[in-house]
């Protein structure tokens, strides 16, 4: 049986997983200790009986916020088309 709330993930690590979304909007699922998201479609697809709203993957996002990386937020230019700054 299902309810109003359940929805079919696509595409991800989850698809084809029916969820409960409670409110509409972006969804967040932990796997594999990372945090994937999935955001509501107008497009719906038949799980049992039930047409359920369909969620798409958008991508996947470190739950520990931004980490240091190969840039260097400090020495980064404030766009690409400003001229480098000589010494």
């Amino acid at each position: 049986m299902t309810n109003s709330s359940e929805v079919v993930l696509v595409g991800g690590p989850r698809d084809g997983d029916v969820v409960e979304a409670g409110d509409p909007g972006l969804l967040e699922v932990e796997a594999g200790g990372m945090v994937h998201r999935y955001i509501p479609t107008r497009q719906t697809r038949p799980v049992g009986n039930a047409d359920l709203p369909a969620y798409n993957y958008d991508g996947m996002v470190n739950p520990a916020g931004a980490q240091d990386g190969v840039e260097d937020a400090e020495k980064r230019m404030a766009s690409p088309l400003a001229e480098e700054e000589t010494p």
